[in-house]
């Protein structure tokens, strides 16, 4: 596998002005001899001093702040060079210029099977840089295509592996574990990257949903799950307040109930406590017997 390696090169300002001045100084010099009468020398002085001035020119790059430039000979990888400014070596190399700059991309909504076989959509935000840049250059055809394709491939693997709600205590789900998720998405896409001298920053989700056709049925799902939780909540505290109520009324000696009687208000109250609607009293006029 091809690594990264520094390569040195030349300042590119002072052989920058050497071209210049090479360029410069052929020109003049084919002019004074032209002047003075001579045909062959000054026509071969000005076309060597054009070459080596473009040779020198040519040989010229510049690199910009968090971008490196992959220098190759024939083929053959020389090394790369991060320092930023403009730089000078042999101008036969081929000079590749790679963004190390952090950049991100939102994958599409994906239409994936979460570990229950539900049908869900998934999208996801993927935070990433270059980190070796030979690695992106000749390790894989083209590296910005590998990221996208590698990194909706990893997250279709993800969403495979937990359901989109929790069926249990404590069990790790797509919605209610985000950060948990979010690591390991992570941990797939760089796994699939490395090999593209890729390291990934952050990535996590933007989208989650049950997909068009089953939407609604879960909706109804979530719906009664909640309705439930806070009928057993209701129920919880009812309870105990219809025993400190029980108990307060025993120990004040207020009234003497009977275990028939007892169970008569213990009903009354349940009923009062946990009615969603607001309950109508019937007012006893006789005896309690």
């Amino acid at each position: 596998m091809m690594q990264e390696k520094t390569v040195s090169s030349l300042p590119g300002i002072p052989m920058l002005f050497l071209a210049l001045f090479i360029g410069a100084g052929g020109v003049g010099a084919a002019i004074t001899m032209f002047a003075g009468g001579g045909e062959g020398v000054p026509v071969l002085i000005l076309i060597t001093s054009i070459l080596i001035a473009l040779l020198l020119l040519i040989g010229l790059y510049k690199v910009e702040p968090n971008q490196s430039a992959v220098l190759s000979l024939f083929g053959k990888y020389v090394g790369t060079n991060r320092t930023q400014g403009l730089h000078f070596n042999n101008p036969f190399l081929t000079k590749k210029k790679i963004s190390l700059r952090v950049r991100n991309f939102e994958s599409g909504r994906m239409k994936v099977n979460d570990s229950g076989g539900s049908p869900i959509e998934i999208a996801a935000i993927v935070v990433w840089e270059v980190t070796d840049s030979a690695e992106a250059v000749f390790n894989v055809d083209d590296y910005e295509s590998f990221v996208q394709i590698q990194s909706e491939a990893a997250i279709r693997a993800m969403a495979s592996i937990y359901p989109y709600d929790p069926h249990k205590e404590g069990e790790t789900s797509l919605r209610s574990h985000p950060m948990e998720i979010s690591e390991r998405m992570k941990t797939e896409i760089q796994d699939r990257l490395t090999k593209a001298g890729i390291t990934v920053i952050e990535s996590r989700i933007s989208h989650l949903a049950y997909s068009p056709e089953i939407a609604q049925a879960m909706l109804q799902r979530q719906q009664a799950g909640a309705i439930i939780a806070a009928r057993k909540r209701i129920v919880e505290g009812a309870v105990g307040m219809v025993e400190a109520a029980l108990n307060s009324l025993k120990d004040k000696g207020v009234v003497d109930l009977d275990d028939e009687r007892r169970a008569a208000m213990v009903s009354n109250l349940l009923v009062v406590l946990c009615s969603d609607r607001a309950t109508q009293p019937v007012v006893n006029t006789g005896s309690i017997y």
